[in-house]
């Protein structure tokens, strides 16, 4: 297969090769690759991703490599957030032809959304946490003590069982989809929810902090970094790793409350999870072995699509989403694209758009069709279908998906 990247090269930095044949790359996020390549520690070059767009310091869609560092900002704040899907037993013919009972159970069993500036009366949490939720938290809550007794500054407010097994909001959804042969898929996209949001800035915090007056000399501060062999450093690796795990759990309890949502619909029967559900990171960092060296990859808005091993790339509400398998491109540090990519800010989409014109862009999907969720309607992103072809390279597809039922936070 040819080659699909283009090589950008910019003065005093690292190369970034860029996916983005049939994309735009806009000028902002240019920039932030190139500010990121200027780093001292990058190793080898920066990979940029078709999705790739505009974020918090590094560009969400991006693939940075690096020895003896890690820029916190870069990993996010939703830290492990990532996407999980379930092949189930139930094809088209066994769903009603209105769907909404559907989407009904699944937002009474998945807390979602955020209200009471996300207080005691916030519906996106428990109020009482369930039994199933208590015993997950209990096989987290070690390693979060611990933590937390190092760096108070990095406990939420809220405490994290009340966030296990419940979705965000934002980008975050969970889906009733139908694959080639309209069998029925479950998918859903959520990461360490408030835990995690905490921990991020915290040590982002500490890294600008700890760099003091280097870290005015960034071109973004929030570029600053920790090092390795540092305390902190160890200790941020750790809170990383604990969040992912959280997050990872997280996805686990609110499939296992989907399937049963889904198969408690009224005219639907009890369904079957089929074949192991796949899930995937999409914000993080680990330790990676490429080109002969030991080194951090930090994943902001990408999938790790090594030889052989299965991924997810979900389109936006009412677009498709795909399963994919990995190619193992070495070139992209093994990895591939999260999803679509904004192809704008969330406030230009609430501005541009008409509920009129998401219901269409929507039509034949039982989803919300309201105001509130103009930011995250088809056209604020880059079309999936570009997305998919400028990545060909880096994995294959295994099954397409439509979205028939979506839940947002």
């Amino acid at each position: 297969m040819s080659q699909l990247y283009e090589t950008l090269r910019p003065e005093g930095g690292v190369p970034i090769k860029a996916w983005i044949r049939g994309v735009p790359l806009e000028q902002q996020a240019e920039q932030q690759l190139v500010n990121v390549s200027r780093l001292p520690f990058v190793f080898r070059w920066i990979a940029a991703m078709p999705d790739v767009h505009a974020g918090i310091g590094a560009t969400i869609g991006s693939v940075i490599p690096t020895e003896g560092a890690i820029i916190p900002a870069a990993v996010g704040v939703d830290i492990g957030c990532g996407v999980s899907a379930q092949r189930t037993d139930l094809s088209a013919g066994h769903l009603p032809d209105d769907l909404s009972g559907m989407r009904r159970q699944i937002e009474r069993a998945v807390p979602h959304g955020r209200t009471a500036h996300g207080g005691r009366a916030d519906r996106g949490s428990w109020k009482t946490v369930p039994k199933r939720m208590q015993r997950a938290w209990r096989r987290l809550e070690e390693g979060f003590r611990e933590i937390v007794a190092a760096h108070p500054g990095a406990s939420p407010k809220r405490d994290p069982a009340q966030h296990l097994g419940t979705l965000g909001t934002g980008n975050h959804f969970i889906e009733v989809c139908l694959d080639e042969e309209d069998r029925v898929w479950l998918m859903l996209h959520s990461g360490s929810r408030g835990v995690g949001n905490r921990i991020g800035t915290y040590f982002i915090d500490r890294a600008r902090r700890g760099m003091g007056s280097r870290a005015e000399g960034l071109a973004d501060r929030d570029l600053a970094w920790l090092s390795e062999g540092t305390p902190l450093f160890d200790d941020y690796v750790r809170a990383v790793g604990w969040a992912q795990s959280f997050a990872a759990a997280n996805r686990r309890l609110m499939m296992e409350s989907v399937l049963e949502a889904v198969g408690q619909t009224p005219g639907v029967r009890r369904l079957r999870a089929e074949g192991t559900p796949i899930d995937c990171h999409h914000n993080y960092v680990q330790r990676e072995a490429h080109f002969g060296r030991e080194v951090f990859v930090t994943r902001k808005g990408a999938v790790r699509a090594g030889e052989g091993e299965l991924g997810l790339v979900p389109g936006s509400m009412g677009a498709r989403s795909y399963v994919v398998r990995g190619r193992g491109n070495p070139e992209s540090f093994l990895s591939c694209s999260h999803g679509a990519g904004r192809a704008m800010s969330r406030r230009r989409a609430r501005s541009l758009f008409s509920v009129e014109q998401h219901a269409r862009d929507t039509a034949g999907v039982e989803c919300r069709k309201d105001p509130s969720v103009l930011d995250e309607t088809p056209a604020a992103y880059k079309p999936i279908e570009a997305v998919m072809d400028a990545q060909e390279d880096l994995v294959e597809v295994l099954h397409t998906l439509r979205q028939v039922v979506c839940v947002k936070g």
